[in-house]
């Protein structure tokens, strides 16, 4: 393979230029550790592609592993006791989510092998994770990356099956979702209301079969959702509202979860706990109906029907707030691609600076490092 470029985040971040049928992965980590400033190669955790690097006996070469020309590698410090336990535990783990998510992907392909029409893709899936303020949640180490992108992916396919009343494969595909979640950082899922959404669609999927089987599944399942909801929202979603600058983008998400908790109340004998549900339910659902009138007004301006029905439930029903909203939205849109666009350009002039760097330095990055 001969020479190739390594590009290393986190710990340190630059490119290095080794020769890929020479160097072995003990070598890598005391390069990074050097730059880095580091205690030692003991301090530093390589992961490329989601699986930790791991020195071996020390005689097997970076392409042997699988590593190309142009791979990413992330780099971390770690702290490790007397006995090195932590460090190796570390890995351990990180190799271990690895390996499930290898095998969770390979078993979304095979599902996805069913579904001739493309309805399951599972490559190609770019996603970026927010909170409830729009603000972009920085992801962790690049295991975390794949299992929310991988649980984010195969939660949007199973929507997609349940809009087409596909309930069984739909439940499937959440279970897979449910798996992918389990393998982030915690602390990170916590940020976000993704899991707890994926848990009422899956309770929406026992309902739609009829399966009275799943009964005490899915009250466990509606509780955890409701504290997770809690937890992202706030109480009453207050914290929501204030960050939404006191809109109403939870009503159908809560009805559609007290809808379930009276079901689940009622065929648990819970009559007066099923009641209060459905009430609350039946109160948030006449809240949503858009009028026509008001539909009309916002069609008439040119938005479409369902941008325009967004607006007004998000807006409990006002024009006024409605059309703000809207223009709101187009302004946020115009900028994220305006910053997509930035952030593309700003790559490109990198990599023409790079070049022209080596260039100069008659492509001895040992030159180039110096300088």
């Amino acid at each position: 393979m001969g020479m190739g470029k390594l590009r290393i985040g986190g710990a340190w971040s630059g490119v290095l230029e080794v020769e890929m049928d020479e160097w072995t992965v003990a070598m890598l980590r005391g390069e990074v550790a050097n730059r880095s400033d580091c205690g030692g190669p003991h301090c530093i955790n390589l992961i490329c592609a989601g699986r930790v690097l791991k020195d071996g006996d020390g005689t097997e070469k970076l392409s042997h592993l699988g590593i190309r020309n142009n791979a990413k590698i992330l780099a971390s410090k770690v702290s490790a006791d007397q006995d090195g336990k932590s460090v190796k535990d570390e890995f351990l783990a990180e190799e271990e989510r690895s390996k499930k998510l290898s095998r969770l992907k390979a078993a979304a392909t095979s599902l996805a092998s069913r579904h001739a029409d493309g309805s399951l893709p599972v490559e190609d899936f770019n996603l970026e994770l927010e909170n409830q303020s729009g603000e972009k949640v920085q992801l962790g180490s690049e295991t975390d990356q794949r299992a929310i992108m991988m649980g984010l992916m195969l939660h949007a396919n199973a929507k997609a099956l349940i809009r087409r009343q596909q309930y069984t494969d739909a439940l499937e595909v959440l279970t897979m979702g449910e798996e992918a979640f389990s393998l982030c950082d915690p602390k990170l899922i916590e940020m976000v209301d993704n899991v707890s959404i994926l848990q009422i669609d899956m309770v929406w999927c026992y309902f739609m079969l009829r399966d009275i089987t799943w009964l005490s599944v899915a009250g466990v399942r509606l509780a955890k959702a409701r504290e997770g909801i809690e937890r992202a929202h706030g109480k009453e979603s207050t914290r929501l509202r204030i960050l939404q600058g006191g809109r109403y983008p939870e009503l159908a998400l809560h009805l559609r979860m007290e809808l379930l908790e009276g079901v689940v109340a009622y065929h648990s004998g819970q009559l007066q706990k099923s009641k209060k549900a459905l009430i609350s339910a039946q109160a948030k659902y006449f809240q949503l109906q858009v009028p026509d009138e008001a539909l009309s007004l916002l069609m008439s301006m040119g938005y479409k029907e369902r941008e325009a029905k967004r607006a007004l439930r998000m807006n409990n029903l006002d024009v006024g707030s409605a059309v703000d909203f809207l223009v709101e939205e187009k302004l946020k849109k115009a900028q994220k691609r305006e910053e997509n666009l930035q952030r593309q350009k700003e790559i490109l002039f990198e990599k023409d600076l790079a070049a022209e760097a080596l260039r100069r330095n008659e492509n001895d990055t040992k030159r180039l490092w110096m300088t």
